[in-house]
């Protein structure tokens, strides 16, 4: 499952790319970089975060 999550990650920064060129034709690399680099790091804390959260539950239904 560990290569899907990459996969998924950056297909998302591909997507964000695109989106900041939608939203500027002239987006700089600086621009299109950062935009990348937070989606692909977005889609890290998301998944982490809802991993915590159904261990959480996991925990709670075995009490």
């Amino acid at each position: 499952m560990g290569i899907l999550d990459e996969v998924g990650k950056i297909a998302g920064a591909v997507a964000a790319v695109e989106a900041a060129e939608k939203l500027d034709a002239n987006a700089s690399l600086l621009t299109k970089g950062i935009a990348a680099i937070a989606r692909f790091e977005g889609a890290g804390a998301l998944e982490s975060a809802a991993h915590d959260q159904q261990e959480a539950k996991d925990a709670s239904d075995q009490v």
